[in-house]
């Protein structure tokens, strides 16, 4: 159990496994997750005719055969921080299409209110983040964009 460790743990998982999607980790077991990527399907024949369909339907066929079910990944990955209402964590998305549009348009609304910082100021944001737990003001997650993080309150 991860109460009974002396220390911190890491552990990695590929999005999408079974990992990332059936695991219940409740309170402090998991407090954080780093998701890099959007979680886009490999380029397939099925893949290929989602896209060809929608596209013919005057849609953008990338944004339903490819942005969709991989943030649809995305979103189960993250899911696994907070489990229940008492839950507290970090969530990193690493990646600067994040911070495009049709990204951002899938993000929960919980997700709303984050800002931009740099790298070098992002052990203090963190540092904060958590000293804002503690004193039970809920900040809800990170992301990143390159060489900037958005912190969200």
């Amino acid at each position: 159990s991860a109460k009974t460790e002396q220390g911190s743990l890491v552990g990695l998982c590929v999005m999408g496994s079974i990992f990332s999607e059936g695991i219940d980790l409740k309170g402090d077991a998991l407090i954080g997750a780093v998701i890099i990527g959007p979680g886009l399907p490999m380029v397939s024949t099925r893949q290929e005719i989602l896209r060809s369909y929608y596209e013919k339907q005057g849609k953008d066929g990338f944004y339903y055969a490819y942005q969709c079910p991989g943030m649809s990944r995305v979103l189960q990955a993250a899911g696994r921080v907070i489990r229940t209402q008492e839950d507290a964590g970090c969530i990193l998305l690493l990646d600067e299409r994040f911070c495009e549009d049709t990204y951002r348009a899938m993000f929960p609304r919980e997700w709303s209110g984050y800002s931009l910082c740099c790298l070098d100021t992002f052990g203090g944001q963190l540092s904060d983040f958590w000293q804002e737990i503690e004193a039970g003001k809920g900040i809800i997650s990170c992301k990143t964009d390159g060489d900037t993080v958005d912190y969200k309150q």
